[in-house]
């Protein structure tokens, strides 16, 4: 029967790592003998890429996400929620880039569909010619209406995330950064008739 791997504490991982919050980098403090059998020296950037994106680091035997880790290393403890990437780059795990997020929130955080018209997520064009809005909240489809515009939709779509209290998530809506920020697609057929 194999034994339970203790979970690494803070003074364990900053005896062994230092992290740059601002370039995400945990970096080994000395020589280790490698576990899967190569050495690593001092100075060596620790981890490596995950086929997911995510950034991974052994530490007796264990591997651990290194969002995790920065999160312990600058808090002291394990959050109980999910740590989120505010960027959604996975392997961006500089400090302001990492906040913590129920599931809930993760969830809100998942781009658009790529074969989305409007480029906002809860925006589509209609067979009228008008754009339709709607929100999901606790699991059920709520219509925010038919507009003239695209941005009137999206206008909506934030009022409607506002309304809902989508706190630690509103910076990264795409119906945010349409109507606040001015990220917007170029114009394709579908958008240019409404």
């Amino acid at each position: 029967m194999r034994k339970k791997v203790q979970e690494v504490t803070q003074q364990e991982l900053k005896a062994l790592l230092t992290y740059d919050q601002e370039t995400g980098l945990f970096v080994w403090k000395e020589q280790r003998g490698g576990q899967g059998g190569g050495k690593t020296k001092a100075g060596d950037i620790a981890g490596y890429k995950t086929p997911k994106g995510y950034i991974v680091i052994k530490i007796n035997y264990k591997l651990y996400m290194a969002h995790i880790l920065a999160f312990l290393y600058m808090e002291g403890y394990y959050s109980e929620f999910q740590i989120d990437h505010e960027d959604r780059v996975k392997h961006h795990n500089w400090w302001n880039n990492l906040r913590e997020a129920t599931s809930q929130c993760q969830s809100r955080n998942i781009g658009n569909q790529i074969n989305s018209k409007s480029g906002v997520k809860g925006v589509s064009p209609v067979k009228s010619g008008k754009w339709y809005a709607s929100i999901m909240v606790d699991g059920k489809t709520r219509n925010l209406g038919y507009h003239e515009s695209i941005m009137e939709a999206a206008c909506h779509r934030l009022a409607g995330e506002q309304c809902v209290d989508w706190a630690g998530c509103d910076s990264n809506s795409p119906a945010y950064k349409y109507v606040i920020l001015g990220k917007r697609r170029t114009l394709n057929t579908a958008e240019r008739r409404g």
